[in-house]
């Protein structure tokens, strides 16, 4: 009898094996007899998929396992400020990131085998929002090392880039050229995405570390020289960010009503822009093009705007708009176009359906062919045709060309530093190259780091900042940069976390005879450490143990077209702590063990043991009696985490 579609979805029939199957499928993990096998389990730490798809490297399981209540916390912390303190080695923009980062870490979830991704950013908001609320602050105790480091660019990558000298005893100076920080946490995203009050807090909690200074309104080369700096400074990273849009490669868009992204944008964040024109298209299809067309839609727009106040004046800095004209705006129409089909889009889907949703039209699969222009040179209308792609080439498809009417034209399609005065650095396409521990080459003591390298997400220029700083910190220590790690992230460590709970094994001294080390505890006993060298896939594990526990999903404030003019309040509501707390329990704890007790239960012959619980810690949960293992592969079989896997012993 088939099964109802009901148990199809909520039951799970995950099975390793099949009826009459005898023999394991692999030769190299064939079962040997009795006691004749040298194999015996090794408890084998590696790193999760989700943290090798956050290119910030956050240790997200660790967070996970703390939020849960597996990983307790040292004696008086509580879960939430534990968990802060976790994700925050790497990521110091829990609340932001957790809103806006489009998580590749949850397209990595191994759970996604099972029914649905873990909503790892769900989670990260909550921690970050909890922190906001109980006024957690950084650890500032590291010992000033009296060097002093120019950071160019108050955004994600720069303020990471403090926030980490500063951890590690380093002074810095952040310049920038706005009268704010934030970079495009502030200027590039809008402010009902990022709310203010959570980024001024989690900007303000680096700065009170101290031994941070700010200069503003400054522009490096041309009110700072470079020389300047390298005299006054032990090292220099380059943070600027990419805020020049490129604009459509196709006639006459080089109409003052044709707009980059980036400056409509920042014109809205400033506050200046209060208002757009009646028939708003944008071109891109990215994420920065769903940020503009869901603004130009909460805007509006008004009739009888004074010419000399029209959008583009504005964007280009001209004019402000009067905040009164607020009260008097109508919806605007709004059209967002890309080469992409929809599915190819690299905006997140939610985006996109959030734009419909808001009224927002798409054309997808189309190109721009020309911008029409009135006698005046100001675009009127915009050309477009079908095409299909050649990897990230347009290909025209011949009569299919047709006209959008417009009033603005804003351009999505990319972006590149502004290197004004800064021309010796420009590697000729408005980026600085940068070398695998991002210095600048050929440059001593200069370092880069964020959209300036490459344009890409919040997520990675946080990361590379946080190399950035280690290759500051070498480099001011006279020392050579350590090789970088194939898996490269903030890996959790059990020897730190011995200490923290008292645990540390012994000094090492040569014993008279070098076998039984399983009884000695000058060693971490029958453990190994891949996480720098492998990330574990859904294969390893037993996903039999796991129920189907469907993802509980944040609320999203999201309004629906004739509700959207003038709608700016925060879009996410986040987790109660009991939903983060259920949702944090989904994670699988890939690569680590996450005491369920299954090698016990299971094991034939009462050789795995959990160890004494003034003995335990994340990580040291259970251990193994050599005396008693045969080898049987079932301890290892059953664990869900693919934390065991089966290797020489020592009978």
């Amino acid at each position: 009898m088939a099964a109802s579609s009901k148990d199809v979805e909520t039951r799970l029939t995950f099975r390793k094996y099949v009826d009459g199957d005898t023999k394991y499928r692999s030769l190299e993990e064939d079962i040997f007899n009795e006691d004749t096998s040298p194999k015996c389990p090794t408890y084998v730490h590696r790193t999760p998929p989700c943290q090798g798809s956050c290119p910030s490297g956050e240790d997200i399981r660790g967070w996970l396992d703390i939020v849960r209540g597996i990983e307790k916390p040292p004696q008086g912390m509580s879960m939430q400020e534990y968990a802060f303190r976790r994700s925050t080695e790497a990521n110091p923009f829990p609340s932001m990131m957790g809103r806006v980062c489009p998580a590749p870490c949850q397209d990595g979830c191994n759970r996604s085998q099972v029914e649905a991704y873990v909503g790892i950013n769900a989670v990260e908001q909550y921690i970050g929002d909890s922190a906001h609320e109980a006024g957690f602050g950084f650890d500032n105790s590291a010992a000033l090392s009296g060097k002093k480091v120019a950071i160019i660019g108050g955004g994600p990558a720069g303020l990471a880039a403090a926030y980490q000298l500063r951890r590690k005893g380093h002074e810095s100076v952040i310049y920038d050229d706005h009268a704010e920080l934030g970079g495009m946490f502030r200027y590039g995203i809008p402010g009902y995405r990022t709310p203010r009050e959570f980024l001024d807090h989690e900007i303000q909690r680096i700065l009170d570390m101290g031994g941070i200074e700010t200069v503003l309104d400054t522009r490096i080369g041309t009110d700072i020289s470079i020389e300047e700096l390298e005299q006054d400074f032990d090292a220099i990273i380059w943070a600027l960010g990419c805020k020049v849009g490129r604009a459509l490669p196709v006639k006459n868009s080089d109409a003052p009503n044709c707009v980059s992204g980036v400056a409509f944008l920042e014109a809205f964040n400033k506050g200046t822009l209060q208002v757009t024109a009646n028939r708003v298209v944008c071109v891109g299809g990215g994420d920065t093009s769903i940020d503009v067309v869901s603004v130009a839609r909460r805007l509006g727009k008004i009739d009888q705007l004074p010419k000399e106040e029209q959008p583009e004046y504005v964007i280009g800095g001209f004019v402000a708009h009067d905040s009164a004209y607020a009260a008097a705006r109508d919806g605007a129409e709004v059209t967002l176009t890309s080469l992409f089909t929809r599915e190819g889009m690299t905006a997140s889907e939610h985006e996109v359906e959030d734009a419909l949703r808001e009224g927002v039209s798409i054309h997808d699969g189309v190109m721009p062919v020309e911008v029409l222009v009135d006698k005046e040179g100001r675009a009127i209308a915009i050309k477009m045709c079908k095409c299909t792609m050649d990897g990230e080439r347009p290909i025209a498809i011949e009569g299919t060309d047709y006209i959008i009417d417009c009033d603005l034209i804003v351009s999505a399609i990319g972006q590149s530093g502004d290197l004004e005065g800064l021309e010796e650095l420009d590697n000729g396409k408005g980026l600085i190259d940068a070398d695998a521990y991002f210095r600048v080459p050929d440059r001593e003591g200069h370092f880069v780091a964020g959209d300036i390298v490459r344009p890409h997400l919040l997520t990675t220029a946080i990361g590379q900042a946080s190399i950035c700083a280690e290759s500051v910190d070498a480099y001011m220590n006279g020392q050579d940069v350590k090789k970088r790690p194939k898996v490269d992230v903030h890996h959790f460590k059990l020897l730190n976390k011995l200490q923290e709970v008292e645990l540390a094994p012994d000094d090492f001294e040569t014993p008279g005879d070098d076998r039984g080390t399983d009884s000695s505890n000058y060693a971490i006993h029958n453990y190994e450490d891949r996480s720098e060298k492998e990330i574990i896939s859904s294969d390893r594990l037993f996903l039999s143990h796991f129920a189907y526990t469907p993802r509980i999903e944040r609320e999203q404030n999201v309004p629906e077209a004739d509700a959207v003019l003038g709608h700016f309040q925060d879009r996410i509501v986040p987790l109660t702590e009991e939903q983060a707390i259920a949702e944090a329990d989904r994670c699988m704890s890939c690569g680590m063990c996450f005491e369920c007790d299954n090698c016990v239960i299971y094991c034939p012959q009462d050789a795995v043991f959990r160890v004494k619980k003034d003995k335990k810690t994340m990580g040291r949960y259970v251990d193994t009696d050599y005396s008693r293992c045969i080898g049987c592969h079932i301890c290892a079989d059953v664990c869900p985490t693919g934390y065991i896997d089966m290797a020489m012993g020592n009978h």
